[in-house]
């Protein structure tokens, strides 16, 4: 397969900035059987059963963009220079991997300012980034983070506008809970608690699981052929609870549901052997047409950049030639697409 193949024309204005308000006032997408239906985001008990099951991704946004001043000591005394940093992820010593802009701006051994008391030493610079030592760590390194980050918008957003206070909410879910992600699990962004709680009384189940959305998500897919793409890692857990409570779901004759393209290659990563079981680490998984599918048997998800890998994975669950027609319909009917956008019910 090509890229090309995974290539539309989107409408600029179809790019959404904001997300709908309330949040479950988004527009929905229901497609199933040859069907294509208009709803809103509000209406999906009406396309859920008791017993199905919504996998949820709790991961939680950090505001990992921070804008600092490099200092230079010299002869001639001390110079600054402005940088913006974005955090990408934390090793086990707790340093930072991050990418600056303008990268060139800093050496190793330099500091970078970003707020009285909050500081970073550059201890290396590669092609993947520029490694940062924190002299916060812990519940003091997340306060600071609070005051002085701001949201790490995607890229189509931010080159629009700049993050504000509005997004630190917007672009959190209602069930974050684990701090780590550098992006948001943006089909979950649609949810209400009242709503899921509504979902829960009408014996819809839940479970959580973690997958800490990495900028790597952002990433253009810039080879021809596919096959030869390397997908980015990032860490995730299924946790004993939520593996069995799965396998219960599909027991049962109960559908699984993942919230999101994360969630679903969570579980699929923790399905690979046909059956899902309790998995923790880095996931690299990349799912393209004539996946088989071991634990996933409907989506909740946005709507794609063109030759992204998440389009690939949505034609992977509903074939290409049916995700064709539904984004065709949905730029026809005017949805908004990407993270702050409306919301697509896949059933293949």
């Amino acid at each position: 397969m090509k890229l090309s193949d995974f290539d539309f024309e989107l409408p600029e204005e179809l790019i959404a900035l904001r997300p709908a308000k309330p949040r479950s006032a988004s527009r929905m997408l229901v497609a199933q059987s040859n069907d294509i239906k208009h709803q809103t985001f509000a209406d999906l008990a009406q396309f859920l059963r008791p017993n199905d099951r919504l996998v949820l991704n709790n991961t939680k946004v950090i505001p990992a963009r921070l804008n600092g001043q490099r200092r230079r000591i010299s002869d001639n005394g001390e110079t600054f220079a402005g940088l913006e940093i974005t955090l990408l992820s934390m090793d086990t010593n707790g340093h930072w991997l991050t990418l600056a802009k303008p990268a060139k701006r800093a050496n190793i051994g330099e500091q970078i300012i970003f707020a009285d008391g909050f500081w970073a030493m550059v201890i290396s610079k590669s092609e993947q980034g520029m490694v940062l030592e924190f002299n916060q760590s812990g519940n003091a390194f997340d306060q600071q983070l609070a005051a002085n980050g701001f949201m790490p918008l995607p890229p189509y957003i931010a080159s629009k506008r700049p993050a504000d206070e509005q997004d630190m909410s917007d672009y959190q879910t209602v069930f974050a809970k684990t701090m780590g992600a550098v992006a948001a699990p943006t089909a979950s962004l649609h949810f209400e608690t009242d709503q899921l709680d509504k979902l829960r009384e009408m014996g819809v189940n839940t479970s959580e699981v973690t997958l800490h959305v990495g900028a790597g998500t952002f990433l253009p897919v810039k080879v021809d052929d596919i096959t030869d793409h390397k997908m980015h890692s990032e860490w995730g857990e299924v946790s004993a609870t939520a593996a069995a409570e799965i396998a219960q779901t599909h027991a049962s004759g109960g559908r699984v549901i993942p919230v999101g393209t994360t969630a679903l290659r969570l579980i699929e990563t923790a399905a690979r052997g046909g059956e899902i079981k309790p998995w923790v680490g880095d996931t690299d998984i990349f799912i393209t047409p004539g996946f088989e599918f071991h634990a996933t048997d409907a989506l909740i998800t946005n709507f794609h950049l063109p030759k992204s890998t998440l389009l690939m994975l949505v034609s992977a669950l509903m074939g290409m030639d049916r995700m064709k027609e539904i984004y065709q319909t949905a730029i026809a009917q005017n949805y908004r697409f990407f993270s702050y956008g409306d919301a697509s019910l896949l059933v293949p």
